[in-house]
This record gives structure tokens, sequence and C-alpha cells, in this order.
């Protein structure tokens, strides 16, 4: 069953361009439910599994406190990897044809206001080579929106200082997002010599490295705004993500329109780019209230 996997993996790879995120978490999701298949039904051939079965694994997970988002993933990927299997005749139906996926309640993004946006990026001590390179890069994932992924996979021929934007790169496209004049400051800083102290023999061409000057991790990144947070006196939980959310809502508020958030967020469906339409209506409901005299 392992290699059925690896096999659909490696066809999601190559034909729909997924990112290695969704390949992990499909691996990840249909592995699990092999493992459940043959423990629980002695399965031990794809062909083999009925809609029955993944309904009981669907109520197993939900039995054993799985997430909602867990369990709606899950059947995302059970459905996408048995309408392959069933294209390329390795089983004769779809089990996973009817698989309806919980009910999910969506939540308004967590986003910094502006005023934590700032003390957040007056955090880092510029005045140091590592102070420097972080400011340049909490500068250009707030004046971007970009991916922390992308962030780190930056390479120093993406930034065009001279007109002002970035290029980000997936397998299958890039797109142009510009920046702000504060955030080509912090990168002219930057890449004005301070760059060149974290390199430790051959230059990999990445913009953003480690001490030991290898590419920099999403796991370091993520530390390390986890600390800036924390000496800013921001108590919300934040994640990378929320730079590129609070990014988002803040330019809708300000006046931007969708489909040109949508194409620097890299969104495939504007539906994705609404939520912040809806994050900045509920901001302005909230002003709204606090400072409207007849209340």
């Amino acid at each position: 069953m392992e290699q059925a996997i690896l096999t659909f993996i490696n066809y999601i790879h190559r034909i729909k361009g997924t990112s290695d995120n969704t390949e992990v978490s499909y691996r990840r999701d249909l592995t699990k439910l092999a493992d459940y298949l043959q423990s629980e039904g002695g399965i031990s051939d794809w062909s083999q599994v009925t809609a029955t079965d993944l309904n009981s694994y669907m109520l197993y997970m939900e039995k054993n406190n799985y997430a909602a988002s867990s369990v709606s993933r899950s059947v995302a990927s059970m459905r996408a990897f048995f309408r392959y299997m069933a294209k390329r005749g390795k089983i004769s139906d779809d089990p996973a044809e009817e698989l309806k996926p919980p009910h999910i309640e969506k939540k308004a993004p967590l986003i910094l206001t502006i005023e934590e946006i700032n003390m957040l990026l007056e955090a880092p001590d510029s005045s140091s080579a590592k102070g420097a390179r972080d400011s340049a890069m909490l500068e250009l994932l707030y004046a971007t929106g970009m991916r922390v992924s992308e962030l780190i996979g930056l390479r120093t021929e993406d930034v065009n200082l001279q007109h002002g934007y970035v290029i980000c790169r997936d397998r299958t496209k890039e797109r142009v997002i510009p920046f702000s004049h504060s955030c080509k400051t912090a990168l002219e800083q930057y890449l004005d010599g301070t760059r060149e102290s974290f390199l430790s023999g051959k230059d990999e061409g990445f913009l953003f490295m480690n001490i030991q000057g290898k590419k920099l991790s999403r796991q370091g990144f993520w530390k390390m705004l986890k600390g800036y947070a924390q000496s800013a006196g921001i108590r919300k939980d934040i994640t990378p993500h929320t730079l590129r959310h609070s990014f988002a809502t803040h330019m809708i508020q300000n006046g931007a329109d969708l489909r040109s958030l949508q194409e620097m967020l890299g969104h495939s469906d504007i539906a994705s780019t609404q939520i912040y339409a809806d994050a900045g209506i509920q901001y302005m409901m909230k002003v709204y209230s606090k400072a409207h005299p007849r209340k």
C-alpha cells in the first residue's frame, strides 16, 4: 500500500506541481489511513477498501478527538488519492467519491494592529549583523505578504532594489511583489556588507542565511519571530503567517482591491483572498461602534 502512496505523491509532484507541504500532508494522511485499514480491518490492498471503511476511519478520527480541520484535510487527501487510483484503473470503484468533510467554522485570521507591527519591526538591533538580517526579513515579510517558505527560499537575484520589488517563484509560476521604502532601506543595509558576514565558504546564493552560512530553516525563522514578539511586548500567539494575514488585512483597510491583493498573495482562487475583505469589514465595524456618538 505504501508503494501506491509514493507513486501518487510522485504524480502530483510532477503533473500537478504541488508544494512540498501539500505532498508531506498527503503522504502523512494516507499512511495513517493505511495503518488503520491494516490494523483494524486486515486490509492489505487498496482495491479492498470500501466507502464503509473510509466512513469508519472518519468516525475513528472523531472519537479520538482529531481536530475538524485535520479530518477535513484527511478527507481531501483520500478523495484525491482514490480519484487518482480509479482513473489509473488501479481500483474499479472510487470509495471516497461520496465522502463529505466535517463542517468547519471559518475564523477570522489573527492579525496584528499597525502599532504592534511597528513594535515588532523595531525590535531587532540593526546595528548588529544578526539584527540587520532579522530586520530585513521581518520588513520584507510584512511588506510583501509572502509565505515564510518563499522568504527563506529567496535568492539574491530575486531582489531588485533599484525598482523596489521582489520575485517569488514556485514550480509553475512566479509573481512580482513591490515593497516599501522602509523595507528597501533594511535590505540595502543588509546587502551592503552585512550578508557577507554570514558566508562560510561557498556562497549558495540564498538571500538569508543562518550563522553557518546555510539556508535559513522555517523553524529558525519561527524561533526568531517568537523572540522578537516577546521582546516587543506582543501578547498574541503569532506565527510567520500572522504577518501575511496582517499585510493582507491592512492592505484592504487602506483601499487595495481584491484582484491586486490576490496577485500579490499568489492565491489561485479569489475566495481565499475574500477572507481579508471580511476581516477588514469586521475591523471597521469595531471602529465604528467605538467611535460613533450615537451607539
